[in-house]
Parts: structure tokens; sequence; C-alpha cells
């Protein structure tokens, strides 16, 4: 196999490192800073929710054409995917940013059902983020070995984010204002 386009990937990882640390700053600092808008975003939190149910479904579709060997159709998933999961990420910031936080008033197991898929979700979402744009880079510049090592391990983190930020939606849902 051969090992790809080194050199662009090279640059395209320096992008990503980069990107993943904006990401993970801005993010860090949205419970902290909220802009004053004429616009209210309280629309958004169904739309996250919904690009996030788009991406789990095109990463399953992803893997299935993989296994398929319909190389071509797993490329424009992933593309897919990562567009879904940019749009959701740009929205969910500027939701953030703007609107003030919703808390969850459930109590009991629900309540703590609740924060372990809300934390589980969080801390996965930043720590795979870089990895998720390193497993792109690395089966766009057709170093293929690398790619599926990473992918084996990125992918059940990226589905499991997917699926997760719907559900604790579904579940915050009863308290937006």
């Amino acid at each position: 196999m051969s090992e790809g386009n080194t050199a662009l990937a090279k640059k395209l990882n320096r992008i990503a490192y980069i990107l993943s640390a904006i990401i993970l700053i801005v993010i860090g600092m949205m419970r902290r800073i909220k802009i004053d808008t004429s616009i209210d975003f309280s629309f958004l939190p169904p739309f996250h929710a919904t690009m996030n149910a788009i991406t789990a479904v095109v990463l399953i579709f992803a893997v299935v054409k993989i296994r398929q060997k319909n190389v071509r159709a797993h490329q424009k998933a992933m593309t897919l995917a990562m567009i879904t999961s940019a749009i959701f990420l740009i929205s969910y910031v500027v939701y953030h940013l703007t609107t003030a936080e919703t808390r969850f008033g459930g109590e009991g197991f629900v309540r703590t059902f609740y924060f372990i898929l809300l934390i589980t979700h969080v801390v996965l979402a930043a720590v795979t983020l870089p990895f998720i744009m390193f497993t792109f880079i690395r089966g766009f510049t057709g170093q293929i070995d690398r790619h599926r090592k990473m992918a084996k391990w990125v992918f059940p983190l990226w589905l499991y984010v997917a699926i997760s930020g719907p559900i604790c939606y579904l579940m915050l849902r009863p308290y937006y204002g």
C-alpha cells in the first residue's frame, strides 16, 4: 500500500491542530462570554440534534459502503459527515455564545443518567475532534493503512457522540423556555 501524499498530510495536520485548538478554546469560553444580539437563536437546539442524527446515519452508511468495497461512496459519505459536523459545530457555538444556558430539571435516576450521558458526550466530542480530522486527512491523502488503523477506534467514538447528542437534546427539550 502506498504512503499517499505525506507532504499534503503534514500541511493539513498543522491546520487540524490549529483548528482543534481554536475550537476547543472557543467552546471552553462559551459559558463565560455572551454576545448580545437582537436575533433569537432559541430555534437551534433541534437543528443541532438533527445535524448530529444525520451525521450518525451518514457514518453508518459510510462504514457499510467501505465494507462493500465501495470506496467512492465511502469517501462521499465521510465528506458529508465532516460537513454536517462542521455545520453543527458552527451552529452550536453561535447558539451558546448568544443564548442563556438551559438547565436540566429531571430528578433521581433520570438526572444521573442525563449527566453521565452529557459528560461523556462533551468529553468525547472534545477529545475526538482532532482525531476525526486526522483520520479524514489520512484517508483524503491516500494514507490508507494509517487511516484504517485510526478509523477503527475513532469511528465508534464519533458515532457515540453523534447519537448521544440528540438523546441529550431530547432529555433536555422539556426544559427549554
